[in-house]
């Protein structure tokens, strides 16, 4: 609950921002997660010319008046227990979930923002023919849930660069949420998928018939 109204706040400041996500194409829509992956566009995956550094991150966030860059705003957001936030936006206190591995964590310092959809997988997914304002735009998304969660360090780093195909959360009763929230993000942001990719994600989907995808695509 205090997430999802502190995302709520985050994203009604928007508006009066000069450099946020692009707005809204279209309104938030909500599908079955078996539908939601007909949806991704099937193509070949190509990291061709990757540079991590072609993604600007993590710029001033949201608010740029709170002196906290994206990923201490994300932090902020998804603490249960509110940290203290000090001068510089240095955090100290606080209590995270990590929902990767089901871990609770008490220090900022012990968590790692993770871009749902990795920079090199976005690249490979279309990511590569986007201007830098955009790339950078993806790198800081907070107008959506699912784009960067806060979870443990050595869950984020195993992941690393990898799909669904390749990799998924070492907590075997997350996997739909998982899953859901990765076509979520693909869709928000109009990326692909490889045969492999949509082959694993349909299997997950099959295990999944309660699970819904709801994403909003930005321009």
């Amino acid at each position: 609950m205090l997430t999802s109204v502190l995302r709520g706040l985050a994203a009604a400041s928007l508006a009066a921002l000069p450099l946020t996500i692009p707005a809204p194409a279209h309104a938030a829509e909500t599908l079955p997660l078996a539908e939601a992956i007909t949806r991704l566009p099937v193509a070949v995956e190509s990291r061709d010319g990757y540079d991590r550094d072609a993604f600007r991150h993590w710029n001033t966030g949201d608010n740029p008046s709170d002196n906290c860059n994206t990923r201490a705003e994300v932090l902020l957001a998804e603490a249960v227990e509110p940290p203290t936030v000090g001068p510089g936006c240095r955090l100290s206190g606080g209590r995270w979930w990590s929902y990767y591995d089901q871990l609770w964590v008490t220090a900022a310092s012990g968590l790692d923002i993770d871009h749902m959809v990795p920079l090199a997988e976005s690249w490979d997914s279309g990511a590569s023919a986007w201007t830098a304002q955009r790339r950078e735009a993806y790198a800081n998304d907070q107008g959506a849930e699912a784009s960067l969660v806060a979870v443990t360090a050595r869950s984020n780093r195993s992941k690393s660069d990898q799909d669904p195909a390749q990799w998924l959360p070492p907590a075997a009763g997350v996997h739909c949420r998982y899953v859901a929230e990765w076509v979520a993000t693909k869709l928000r942001w109009t990326l692909t998928a490889d045969e492999t990719e949509v082959a694993v994600l349909r299997e997950t989907a099959a295990g999944c018939p309660d699970q819904s995808v709801t994403y909003e695509p930005v321009a």
